[in-house]
């Protein structure tokens, strides 16, 4: 996962739980984005996606 990827994950995480906590989004869709910005902070942090490899999409620049 490149850094670009890495940090665009993170910062639409960091805007789930801002929308959720401060119940702009409320009821199942909260509930959704804020697991999702779980999942992106997640993969972010450990820069591997499983869904990345399931379609083939690497994001990472290749260093020679």
């Amino acid at each position: 996962m490149g850094n670009t990827d890495r940090i665009i994950r993170i910062l639409l995480a960091v805007v789930f739980a801002v929308l959720y906590f401060t119940n702009t989004v409320t009821g199942t869709l909260g509930i959704v984005l804020l697991a999702l910005g779980g999942v992106f902070l997640l993969t972010s942090l450990i820069s591997f996606c499983p869904l990345y490899t399931l379609v083939g999409l690497n994001t990472c620049s290749v260093k020679k």
